[in-house]
């Protein structure tokens, strides 16, 4: 039976902080912007998250209170409310900005378009990306995977819990560079998660692990890990039940 996988965008394929960072420069000044990467910087070598936003300044204006709803949080750029509200103000203001962004790992989207039509995997993208100026965010990111190679992408805009969203699509894996969709993920379904962590694993939450959650570097390695899967037993039996484990497959009481 065909893997149905479904792939986070953001942090995983698409380098959306990177053009965040680049549109703050234009919003606040290159000054400031390196500020608020450093200060999110000391934060996470300190182990100490960024503050709660509650106490922050109110929005100048019913728009920016709007731009800042539903809207990706950031990691790599430690701001207040007000500022994360003026920056995806400015976002949502520019035409199909979301066609705009690069791969984080050039190559890899058209690397997964080959795998997914080779193993006959069934491939969905989600992604809580807002409405910008143009197409909606759904048909910019279409247009987008499709530039990279990936022909007719399956492409669901959500806001709700992904755990139950695997459950309610039958998902059997889910790859997400948020810690905390990985936990949604095994907690609300039987799907298993793949956690995408770019960051110092001494950071790396220690739950993570314990809960069944898989952990990569990078995508690469995990179309090798998902590939794996798909390799008859007799020809690399160990290989591949290390992976089995490492996902939680070989557990009957989640299957």
């Amino acid at each position: 039976m065909a893997l149905r996988i479904a792939f986070d965008l953001d942090g995983v394929l698409a380098d959306m902080e990177g053009e965040l960072i680049r549109q703050a420069e234009a919003l606040f000044g290159e000054p400031m912007a390196r500020k608020l990467q450093e200060r999110a910087a000391e934060a996470e070598q300190s182990g100490n998250a960024p503050g709660p936003k509650s106490a922050a300044p109110p929005p100048s204006s019913p728009a920016e209170e709007v731009a800042a709803a539903g809207a990706p949080t950031l990691q790599h750029l430690s701001m207040t409310a007000r500022q994360e509200r003026r920056l995806w103000n400015h976002v949502q203001g520019r035409e199909d900005f979301w066609e705009t962004l690069e791969e984080l790992e050039p190559g890899l989207i058209a690397q997964l378009a080959l795998l997914s039509t080779a193993h006959r995997w069934e491939v969905i993208f989600l992604t809580k990306r807002p409405e910008t100026v143009g197409a909606t965010a759904q048909v910019q990111t279409q247009r987008w995977l499709e530039s990279k190679g990936f022909a007719l992408p399956s492409v669901y805009v959500v806001q709700g819990s992904r755990g139950r969203i695997a459950a309610a699509l039958g998902l059997d894996i889910v790859v997400d560079d948020r810690p905390e969709n990985c936990l949604d993920v095994v907690v609300d379904s039987n799907a298993r998660a793949l956690l995408v962590w770019r960051e110092d694993e001494k950071h790396l939450p220690a739950a993570a692990r314990r809960l069944g959650i898989g952990v990569v570097k990078t995508v690469a390695e995990c179309l090798d890990i998902l590939s794996q899967l798909e390799a008859p037993a007799t020809t690399q039996p160990g290989v591949l039940d290390r992976v089995k484990r490492m996902l939680g497959l070989s557990d009957p009481a989640r299957r």
